[in-house]
């Protein structure tokens, strides 16, 4: 495997720094809003693409290239929302891969400015007639799944299925979740609580099951909850049609799907499911940055509200954990800091 453990070495490309990021305790912001417990977040923007998609990619490319789906020089193509795509341009440029980026016009154009610096080639795919600039809808994503399909097929490519393929959730089974455990109990602490906002699933589905298997079945009353867009909430059944619900801003997640592979529900259901506005994922990354000097992206305000949620009710005074998704860089051109 390429990841390895990096303190203290020169590493051999961009690649072998993916993985075990930082976990920081935010003390200063439950102060501010009077809340008793600990509330963890792990740093994944400190990847060399800036975001927790990083893993995935690794994870699929080496497991791909060992089973021989993917052969030597083969170009890979996926679709994103800009994450998985520069975690992906950044392992296959360490391995040799051409990569093609499929991506709706209404994810920021940081993402797709990125991937191209990158080496990736990036289609863009134009948002549905009655689509909100800036706010990806289902409809929206089943547009760039048909183009994906088809460029797979034009370029007989591997296609790196974050939806489907199983080295998704298990990059966050075999590395997030034991890195939050260990980094946890350096500190004397025991996770009580994990919440993720879901884009592909792969996130929750891994590291759920990673937290349930070290702190034993006990462990799945204490509290392991899916995070949505307010008004899309389509897993917690508050949305009964996928991919219709209130347009939201939060990129990466809430499109309305309901069969995420990676997601695991059968096998690691969730005890709970939460929904935040775009308004208060907005505000949390801005208190983040203020407070915490966190510059975070929509999906991390979304997970720390969703925590702080937890923290105000059903864990007060316990201890909760969540991931800072990506990096605010990725969303200067939108209104996500405006008022900053």
């Amino acid at each position: 495997a390429t990841s390895v453990k990096w303190g203290g070495r020169v590493l051999p490309s961009a690649a072998h720094a993916i993985h075990n990021a930082p976990c920081i305790d935010l003390s200063r912001l439950l102060a501010a809003e009077g809340i008793e417990g600990r509330l963890l977040v792990k740093l994944e923007y400190l990847s060399p693409g800036f975001s927790k998609k990083d893993r995935i990619a690794l994870q699929m490319i080496e497991e791909a290239r060992v089973d021989g789906s993917l052969s030597p020089g083969q170009t890979v193509v996926e679709l994103t929302s800009g994450n998985t795509g520069t975690g992906l341009a950044i392992v296959c440029a360490a391995l040799g891969h051409p990569f093609i980026a499929v991506m709706s016009r209404g994810n920021s154009m940081e993402r797709a400015r990125m991937m191209r610096a990158l080496g990736a080639e990036v289609i863009l795919v134009d948002q549905c007639p009655n689509s909100v600039p800036g706010q990806v809808s289902g409809a929206d994503l089943a547009k760039v799944f048909d183009v994906t399909e088809a460029v797979v097929h034009e370029r007989a490519a591997f296609r790196a299925d974050q939806f489907q393929l199983g080295g998704n959730a298990r990059a966050h089974e075999m590395h997030t979740g034991p890195e939050l455990l260990a980094q946890a109990a350096g500190s004397g602490l025991t996770i009580d609580g994990f919440v993720d906002f879901v884009g592909s699933g792969g996130t929750f589905g891994g590291v759920t099951t990673a937290l349930r298997t070290a702190l034993g079945a006990g462990y799945s009353g204490g509290g392991c909850y899916l995070v949505e867009p307010a008004g899309a909430a389509v897993l917690a059944g508050q949305v009964a049609e996928p991919g219709v619900g209130i347009p939201h801003k939060i990129q990466g997640g809430g499109y309305g799907m309901r069969d995420l592979v990676p997601l695991r529900m059968q096998d690691q259901p969730p005890d709970g499911y939460l929904q935040v506005s775009s308004e208060e994922a907005t505000e949390t990354c801005r208190k983040l940055a203020k407070l915490e000097g966190i510059f975070s992206g929509f999906s991390g305000g979304a997970n720390v509200h969703a925590a702080m949620q937890l923290l105000r009710g059903p864990l007060k005074g316990k201890t909760v954990a969540c991931l800072i998704c990506d990096s605010g860089l990725k969303y200067l051109s939108t209104d996500l800091w405006e008022e900053a």
